[in-house]
C-alpha cells in the first residue's frame, strides 16, 4: 500500500543521516572512473591493446587495495558487494571441506547480531545439517574473545564475527578473536586440517574509521564492499589469505582466480580501489571530527527526550553512530515523520527496511521488543555538521511528543 504524500515541512532541506545504508559517489571517486565508462571499455580477458588496457587497470587496482589491507594482490577478489562476498566466504569453506573430507560434523561460530548476508548463509547450512553456534553479545552489543574460545571444537571449520555492527556500530576485539582462532589452530586441535577453523569478518562499515590491516587483525577472509564507503554500488571484495581452503559459489570464466567468473566491471572495481584509499587517508582526522558530533549528538538525545536509551557500547563503537530506541513510540513513524522534515534516518539494516520484524540486533543486546521496535539509527557522514544535529535533535523533539500524544503505550524504563 502507497504512503499518502504529505505536507513537506523541510523548506527544501535535506539531511542525510543513514551513511551506514549507502553514500554517495565522491567526485573524486568518479574522476577515476570515468574513462573506463566509454573511452576505456575493453574487456580485461581480452589480448588486444583495449583488453590489456583493461586488465591493467583492474590489476592497478588490485595492487592498490592490497597495499591498504597489508595483503599480497593475488588474495582480492573482486566481487559485486558485500553480501556475495560474506556468501563465498561461508558457503565456499563449507563446500570446500566438504568436497576435500569425509567428515560428517562440521561446526561454525557467528553471532546473533551478525548482517543477514552472514546469519542467513548460516541458517541455510544448518538446515543442511551443519551445526552453528550463535554467540551472544551481551548488553553492550560486544563478543567476547573468552566465549569464542569456549565455542571452538575439533570439528569447527569457520568463524565469522563481524568487525562492527551495521546497526549499532560496536567494534568487535577482532584482533583478539583471530588470535584466539589462531592459537586453537597452531595447536592442532582440529580434525579438519591444519587450515581450520577459518577466521572470517565482514568489515563493511569500517574502512571510513578502522585499521584494515589483515596481518595485524589475523584474519583469513575479509569482507568489503563500495557504497558504504563512498565509492560505487555493485562492486565488493573478498580478502582471501594464501593457503586459505575455498570453493568457488559461481562458475563459468576464470576471472578472478574462479572465485568470481564473469567479465570484470572495471569502472566500478576502479572506483572502489580510489574509495578505500580515501577513506584510509582521511580516517583519523574523519573519525575525530565525527565523534565529537556522536557524542554531542547522543548526549542532547538522552537528555532532552526522556524515555531515550542509547543501544550499544557509549564509546566503543563507529564514531558516526548513534542508535537509540525511544520507548512507546514505533520506529517506523518516526522515520517517516521525520522524512517530512527532510531528514532521513533508518531504523535498522537497509537490507532489511521493508520488514516490519523488530531489529534482531536489538533483540541480541536482551532488549525487550517494545526497544527494537523503537529503535533508531542515524549514522553520519562527511558533510554532516552540528547544524545538521541540532536541527534533527528539535525535529525529533517535536515527532517523538506528537506520536506519544496518540500513543496507547506507556512502557516503564
Amino acid at each position: 500500500m502507497r504512503r499518502k504524500k504529505t505536507q513537506n515541512l523541510s523548506g527544501g532541506r535535506r539531511v542525510y543521516l543513514d551513511h551506514a545504508a549507502t553514500t554517495y559517489l565522491d567526485t573524486r571517486v568518479r574522476r577515476a572512473m570515468d574513462e573506463f565508462w566509454s573511452d576505456n571499455f575493453g574487456n580485461p580477458s581480452a589480448l588486444y591493446y583495449e583488453g590489456r588496457r583493461a586488465r591493467e587497470a583492474v590489476e592497478n587496482a588490485r595492487r592498490q587495495v592490497a597495499e591498504v589491507l597489508n595483503a599480497a594482490p593475488q588474495e582480492i577478489i573482486f566481487t559485486n558487494g558485500g553480501t556475495e562476498s560474506d556468501n563465498l566466504a561461508i558457503f565456499g569453506v563449507v563446500r570446500k571441506l566438504r568436497r576435500q573430507s569425509s567428515q560428517k560434523k562440521v561446526h561454525i561460530i557467528t553471532s546473533k547480531f551478525e548482517h543477514h548476508a552472514v546469519l542467513h548463509p548460516c541458517q541455510e547450512l544448518e538446515r543442511e545439517g551443519v551445526d552453528i553456534t550463535y554467540l551472544d553479545v551481551g548488553r553492550e552489543g560486544i563478543v567476547n574473545p573468552l566465549e569464542v574460545r569456549k565455542a571452538l571444537r575439533p570439528e569447527t571449520a569457520l568463524v565469522s564475527i563481524m568487525y562492527a555492527n551495521n546497526e549499532i556500530g560496536t567494534i568487535q576485539p577482532i584482533e583478539k578473536i583471530g588470535k584466539t582462532v589462531e592459537t586453537f589452530r597452531r595447536a592442532k586441535k582440529s580434525k579438519l586440517g591444519p587450515q581450520y577453523p577459518v577466521f572470517h569478518s565482514d568489515a563493511c562499515q569500517t574502512p571510513e574509521y578502522l585499521d584494515l590491516d589483515t596481518r595485524k587483525l589475523k584474519v583469513d577472509l575479509m569482507t568489503l564492499n563500495g557504497s558504504k564507503i563512498y565509492g560505487p554500488k555493485g562492486i565488493g571484495m573478498l580478502f582471501i589469505k594464501q593457503g586459505v581452503p575455498l570453493e568457488p559459489i559461481l562458475y563459468g570464466g576464470s576471472q578472478e582466480r574462479k572465485f568470481r567468473p564473469g567479465t570484470e566491471n572495471v569502472p566500478a572495481i576502479v572506483g572502489f580501489a580510489e574509495a578505500l584509499k580515501i577513506a584510509q587517508q582521511g580516517r583519523q582526522k574523519e573519525s575525530q571530527r565525527l565523534k565529537k558530533l556522536r557524542d554531542y549528538f547522543i548526549g542532547r538525545l538522552l537528555k532532552e527526550i526522556p524515555k531515550t536509551v542509547l543501544n550499544g557500547h557509549p564509546s566503543e563503537r563507529l564514531p558516526n553512530n548513534v542508535n537509540v530506541s525511544i520507548l512507546d513510540v514505533e520506529g517506523e513513524a518516526v522515520i517517516l515523520y521525520l522524512d517530512e522534515y527532510g531528514i532521513s534516518c533508518s531504523t535498522g539494516s537497509a537490507c532489511t527496511s521493508e520488514s516490519f520484524e523488530p531489529s534482531h540486533v536489538i533483540l541480541a543486546l536482551g532488549r525487550p521488543h517494545a526497544y527494537a521496535h523503537g529503535s533508531v539509527r542515524f549514522t553520519m557522514g562527511r558533510k554532516t555538521t552540528k547544524k545538521d544535529i541540532d536541527y534533527t535533535v528539535e525535529r525529533l523533539k517535536e515527532v517523538v511528543e506528537k506520536l506519544r500524544s496518540i500513543s496507547a503505550v506507556n512502557i516503564k524504563l
